[in-house]
């Protein structure tokens, strides 16, 4: 399983999103002094009800607390967009 497919699993297991979606954007940080370690640096969007009442810090929180360790193994960098379903009507 490739990192991506990894912070995917993740995020699905741990906040079941409506929406999820996931970007590396490695490519476009080769040579940057955090990437010389192999961790990668990645967008990700997701859409969830597990964020409901929540400020947007408590939000990146989960999200970081969803990928645990990855934070520390693969990850130098994530962009985070972390929004509550839209209410209907």
């Amino acid at each position: 399983m490739n990192r991506v497919e990894r912070i995917r699993a993740a995020l699905q297991q741990a906040l079941d999103p409506q929406l999820l979606e996931v970007e590396d954007d490695s490519h476009r940080h080769a040579g940057h002094e955090g990437a010389r370690d192999g961790r990668g640096h990645f967008n990700v969007h997701v859409v969830s009800a597990a964020f409901e009442g929540k400020l947007p810090l408590a939000r990146h929180r989960a999200v970081y607390a969803a990928l645990g360790s990855m934070m520390d193994t693969d990850i130098h960098a994530l962009s985070i967009r972390a929004e509550v379903p839209a209410k209907n009507g």
